[in-house]
């Protein structure tokens, strides 16, 4: 049952992406990849959220699983981030995928602290 908990929680993880990313990108210009930050620092404060309700609220194993791998999994995605680097790179933008790159995995970290920390409060 947890299997399929967390291939339906994909699921929609894959969906609000589509969403949000569709939102970002429809607002704000895409000289730099803002749409895919934002996807992975939502799901990076979401997951310090779940971890933190998990170690300080009792939130149960099974739905720190299902919520963090199955919805958060599918809804972050890192491949695009870094695919997104490259082709900065590619095109000449260095400082921008330097940006991208360091941005992402600090935003991220920091995003999942956070989440962590304001669930211990």
């Amino acid at each position: 049952m947890t299997v399929l908990l967390i291939a339906v929680f994909g699921g929609i993880g894959a969906a609000s992406r589509f969403v949000v990313d569709g939102s970002v990108r429809t607002r704000w210009s895409r000289v730099f990849p803002l749409a895919t930050l934002v996807v992975n620092v939502t799901g990076s404060f979401l997951i310090g959220l779940l971890n933190g309700a998990h170690l300080y609220h009792g939130l149960g194993s099974t739905w720190l699983v299902v919520a963090a791998t199955g919805f958060c999994g599918g809804y972050t995605t890192f491949s695009t981030a870094m695919v997104e680097t490259v082709r900065l790179i590619q095109a000449g933008e260095l400082r921008r995928a330097t940006a991208n790159a360091v941005g992402s995995v600090l935003l991220c970290l920091g995003a999942a602290a956070l989440g962590v920390a304001l669930m211990a409060a």
